[in-house]
């Protein structure tokens, strides 16, 4: 196949298998979206969506997040892990944004980079999922399945965010990261992955993958 073939390959599969496309992280707000999207830092959402109930049960909106002091909100998220990192990230961009936002969470990509604990990735899932601008947000999944899909060079997920807003048409970057994080999760994960459920990458995968793999599952 040819690069355009495969990129129509996965757009079309992915369409196939998820026509409705769930949002991972339980939210009801920007303000909720862009804690718990901080908190996934290096954690599953699964266990993201157990703690911030308990978290948003005491502070929903930054106005009641800094009444409550960074030990306070280290405790709650605790088992998220990172907690000494991302409780100063929550306390002081909910500081900003009652300083800087008039209580609002930015709407740009800068004003929300320039927020303690908020990185490119955090700010691209916030543009993108609370606010409908195109974005591009590159975690694991889409790393991965990037360059199993011979469609990056694996390089580092600048390069691969950079290679996916050139292949696939900007319309449809917000549906297409969730889906291909979907598909990565159920399956193309990085253990215990089943090529002959992974119909995308057994199909159009990159040669040098598909002969590793095949190498290490050898009977």
């Amino acid at each position: 196949m040819t690069k355009k073939e495969r990129v129509t390959f996965v757009i079309n599969t992915l369409k196939e298998f998820y026509p409705t496309i769930p949002i991972p992280l339980d939210h009801k707000d920007p303000y909720t979206l862009l804690v718990a999207v901080l908190l996934s830092a290096q954690c599953t959402d699964v266990r993201v969506n157990q703690i911030t109930p308990l978290l948003f049960a005491k502070a929903d909106n930054p106005y009641d997040m800094v009444k409550m002091s960074v030990e306070e909100i280290k405790e709650i998220i605790r088992p998220c892990g990172l907690s000494p990192m991302k409780s100063k990230g929550i306390f002081g961009l909910s500081k900003m944004i009652i300083e800087l936002h008039n209580g609002q969470v930015p709407q740009s990509f800068e004003a929300l980079e320039a927020m303690p604990a908020v990185g490119h990735k955090t700010a691209s899932v916030v543009m993108s999922q609370a606010f409908g601008v195109p974005a591009f947000p590159v975690d694991t999944h889409i790393h991965r399945l990037m360059y199993r899909w011979n469609l990056t060079n694996g390089k580092n997920v600048i390069q691969t965010e950079k290679d996916a807003k050139r292949i696939f048409p900007e319309k449809i970057w917000n549906d297409l990261h969730l889906q291909i994080i979907w598909y990565g999760r159920e399956y193309s994960p990085a253990r215990g992955w089943n090529l002959d459920k992974d119909i995308i990458t057994k199909t159009i995968g990159r040669p040098t993958v598909l002969k590793e793999y095949y190498k290490k599952n050898a009977l």
